[in-house]
């Protein structure tokens, strides 16, 4: 199931993709993608229902129906940093033996196909196609073993990242991650049970039609049931949260000379069996 959430940005109602593509409304039987409603019950409901007896939604998604980021009311927005050995090879950093925790808050989120805005003072705004793991199920200490009864689905996230704010203005990571606009999420959740292997999936970034990153979930360092129990030992893990799990090579960041985003450029972005993303970067503000 394709669980989605559509219409203008801040008035989002949820939805759900049906086999045909069609969007189908959820309002009568949801309030929002988000919180209790991704509950495993929850779930299960909304995969009993008919879509055909669901009201349709005219437009077509990505197209000239706008969608949000496919989960709302996001409580945390937590990131896993150096999670691909190839990339932290590019990032000239060594795997950490434990996973890196940094935030994006969660006034950076946005949807799949809205404008990317590049900050004031920015002179190395980057991209990075990342997994996003949606929580389901609230808790702490979770154990590994049954870490994967707490998610709900997953999506794809575009983890932009402005390099200096992040790594040479004096602080954590967080600085250069949660600028507004820097967190796509979407265009769907897809619920555990049709993504199927989760731990290989292919996973690619272009900038105008250049491809930079060709990964694949099969080289995540740390994988989703660790991350998923880590989180948890540091933190309550709560219905509607969303953990990004790192990016593969290919970042502009990685590349001699690096290449980052000037304003004006489109990025395309994808997960296989999780969707696309398209977003047109806006040039620094001043």
């Amino acid at each position: 199931m394709k669980l989605l959430r559509y219409g203008e940005a801040g008035q989002e109602k949820p939805g759900l993709l049906d086999n045909q593509g069609q969007v189908r409304d959820l309002s009568a039987i949801i309030k929002d993608v988000s919180g209790a409603d991704l509950s495993s019950q929850s779930i299960a409901r909304l995969q009993a229902l008919n879509p055909d007896d669901l009201p349709l939604v005219s437009g077509s998604a990505q197209e000239d129906l706008r969608l949000g980021a496919c989960v709302g009311a996001i409580g945390k927005f937590i990131c896993i940093g150096l999670n691909y050995a190839d990339h932290a090879a590019e990032s000239g950093l060594e795997v950490p033996p434990e996973p890196v925790i940094f935030n994006k808050w969660t006034s950076a989120v946005i949807g799949p196909d809205d404008n990317v805005q590049i900050p004031r003072g920015s002179s190395k705004t980057d991209w990075e196609v990342e997994l996003g793991v949606v929580i389901g199920e609230g808790g702490s200490y979770i154990d590994e073993a049954n870490a994967l009864d707490h998610v709900a689905g997953f999506c794809v996230v575009n983890d932009v990242s402005e390099r200096e704010f992040q790594t040479e203005r004096s602080g954590t990571w967080d600085k250069g991650k949660g600028c507004d606009t820097f967190g796509p999420i979407g265009p769907w959740l897809v619920t555990k049970d049709e993504v199927g292997d989760f731990d290989n999936l292919a996973m690619w970034c272009e900038v105008d039609g250049k491809r930079y990153q060709n990964g694949s979930t099969s080289t995540m360092v740390y994988k989703v049931p660790h991350l998923v129990s880590y989180c948890s030992r540091f933190m309550s893990l709560q219905p509607g949260d969303v953990i990004s799990t790192g990016t593969p090579p290919g970042v502009g960041m990685g590349h001699k000379p690096p290449v980052y985003l000037k304003g004006g450029e489109k990025m395309h972005l994808g997960i296989e069996r999780l969707g696309t993303q398209t977003q047109k970067v806006l040039g620094p503000l001043v």
